[in-house]
């Protein structure tokens, strides 16, 4: 309305509707009262907490130009002022839309089951142990368990599992999930703040509030190119004595798109990350993020599994993959050793049926010695064979490279090997190579043995490896990475990791990792892909050119805009023109960062008390 005013004040001046006193416009002060009380009210607060900014050279300039009589110019000026706040209000809102999806995502009202009955309640009536039914269709409120039905549900938003996860009775599910297919019953045992889904928000939120130090740089440059145009607004008057140049001057110099563009912009990059599946933890932890240039990776959790499993399954001569298989599978059926486990694990999953043992004798650090049926299998490394005089031909003289190898003989035979490792995670190695395309130099650094290391980093490109490492030794190799004036971004998932990710420039936490782990780093991921990570450090370098882009540009408009006014190559409404313009234009580079809207994948059922039955 006060647009719309301005607006048509503006027309009645300029055909001078209604001019009752020659030596001033009433319309046009009218106009000015109405449009600038907004311009003048901010520009005052700023004045009285000692701010510089863009409303105080406006409303400068605005009384300037009614001074002297050029009303329509004054009423203009006001009104590109205030289209371009009302712009610049629904690109931040925007912005602010994105994060504040995550809070309304979460269903208003539940339908639970108490004292046998079924009602709808609001979702902050919930209680821990209330029996939850969530539809299909319908977003799960509350971390807990299934007691009773069977869905798939989407849990990309919490875990960053890409596709649905299978839930009965005894399964975990998680708030924030979606009920993909069939009905459940769920026992509440954490809500609201509490759940995965609420912790999630809660780093969103403290992120948003966060203030990065180029924030604080922006709002500093921008209050010098205020000082500087004011300045020059008054050096111009001295020398030309042209009050419209000086007018000119003050309006064509703009700084918004420094002071808005760039709160913009780190709050979009916040929700982008968020997007992808990476939480990042406040506006500081994205600027330092954006110019890190070394990575340095743990590797059981974050570049493998975390389990060891069967890689190559190697028989004699005259013995089959299966009959050396169902050998070792027999013999490792008791044992809890992970070497073992994963050996039955793996012959399980060949469909290989496992005879009982009916003696089992287990030596540390040698092997075991069992009975299946009528003869003795022996499983366990080179020296248990020679400890049982068992040959072990010259071929499998070395042990694997990238993990343990477990010999098996039967009756005095050697029946050959079976190689264990830990599993390279697929996305690890794309991950890898991303980080060496832009130019970032990627650490290896384990607490493995220096052979099971070498092959690791040998599949994956990594040429910096160090291994055998204690918590303190990981730690003081990030002290000295830091202190080699890099930018060190840490990514581990386990206790141990934790002293190392703090001490970095930037701790980053796999999903999957320790509650430790995710509580030092500033950066968490939701679920295990390291893609995620890489994806996240693009749109912090992104984010990062985008505010220096618009740094330089506002700077060499403002210097070209205040040499063109101060020559008398700008009237004042061109000026005005030029510095909106300008504005929108920075404000709009940063708003490239923000989300695009998030396309429901499912529709959502009603989540009613009928829906849930």
């Amino acid at each position: 309305m006060r647009i719309g005013l301005v607006a048509l004040a503006s027309v009645l001046v300029w055909f001078r509707v209604w001019e009752p006193v020659s030596a001033i416009s009433l319309i046009g002060v009218v106009g000015l009262l109405i449009g600038g009380w907004p311009i003048l009210k901010e520009a005052f607060e700023n004045v009285i907490a000692r701010r510089m900014t863009m409303e105080l050279s406006m409303t400068i300039a605005i009384a300037a130009a009614a001074a002297i009589g050029e009303f329509f110019t004054a009423l203009v000026i006001t009104l590109f002022v205030l289209v371009a706040e009302v712009l610049e209000g629904l690109t931040v809102g925007r912005g602010r839309k994105a994060i504040r999806d995550l809070l309304e995502f979460l269903p208003d009202e539940v339908s639970i089951r108490r004292a046998g009955a079924i009602r709808s309640v609001a979702a902050q009536e919930l209680a821990v142990g209330d029996v939850v039914l969530v539809a299909p269709g319908g977003r799960l409120p509350v971390d807990g368990v299934v007691l009773s039905g069977h869905s798939f549900v989407d849990e990309s938003r919490i875990t960053g599992e890409s596709m649905p996860v299978e839930k009965t009775a005894g399964a975990p599910v998680f708030a924030g999930s979606i009920n993909q297919s069939g009905a459940l019953e769920i026992a509440a045992e954490r809500i609201g703040r509490d759940t995965s889904y609420g912790k999630i928000i809660e780093a969103v939120e403290r992120a948003e509030q966060s203030r990065a130090p180029v924030q604080r740089l922006a709002d500093r440059l921008a209050g010098y190119l205020v000082y500087f145009a004011l300045g020059a607004a008054v050096l111009t008057f001295l020398i030309t004595r042209d009050i419209y140049s000086t007018i000119s001057v003050i309006i064509v110099a703009g700084a918004c798109g420094i002071a808005a563009g760039t709160p913009l912009a780190i709050l979009g990059a916040i929700g982008r990350s968020a997007r992808l599946g990476a939480i990042v933890k406040g506006g500081v932890h994205l600027e330092t993020l954006g110019q890190v240039d070394t990575v340095v990776l743990d590797k059981t959790g974050t570049l493998t599994f975390g389990r060891p499993e069967v890689q190559h399954v190697v028989p004699v001569p005259g013995i089959t993959r299966e009959e050396l298989l169902d050998a070792a599978a027999a013999a490792e059926l008791r044992s809890e050793h992970p070497l073992g486990k994963a050996i039955v694990a793996h012959a399980q999953r060949q469909n290989r049926p496992a005879v009982e043992p009916t003696r089992f004798d287990y030596t540390p650090g040698r092997g075991i010695s069992t009975q299946v049926g009528e003869a003795t299998v022996l499983v366990g490394n080179r020296a248990w064979m020679v400890d049982h005089g068992i040959d072990v031909p010259s071929t499998f003289e070395q042990d694997s490279e990238a993990g343990s190898e477990a010999l098996v003989a039967r009756d005095g035979h050697f029946l050959g090997a079976i190689e264990i490792a830990d599993t390279v995670r697929p996305e690890a190695q794309r991950a890898v190579e991303a980080l060496h395309r832009m130019g970032i130099r990627v650490v290896l650094l384990t607490g493995d043995a220096r052979r099971v290391a070498d092959a690791v980093g040998k599949a994956l490109g990594i040429q910096d490896i160090e291994a055998q490492l204690l918590p303190e030794d990981k730690l003081a190799r990030i002290q000295a990475l830091v202190g080699g004036k890099h930018k060190i971004a840490m990514v581990g998932d386990g206790v141990n990791d934790a002293p190392a990710l703090a001490q970095a420039d930037v701790g980053i936490a796999m999903g999957s990792g320790t509650d430790v782990a995710q509580e030092s780093a500033d950066v968490v991921l939701l679920g295990n892909d390291l893609e995620r990570f890489v994806k996240t450090l693009a749109v912090a370098r992104r984010t990062r050119g985008i505010i220096w882009q618009n740094f330089v540009g506002t700077i060499g408009v403002d210097a070209l805009g205040i040499a063109l006014a101060a020559f008398g190559f700008l009237d004042p409404l061109l000026a005005a023109a030029i510095h909106v313009v300008s504005e929108l234009i920075f404000i709009l580079n940063s708003a490239r960062l923000l989300p695009a809207p998030e396309k429901t994948k499912t529709a959502a059922a009603p989540e009613s008390k009928s829906a849930a039955v």
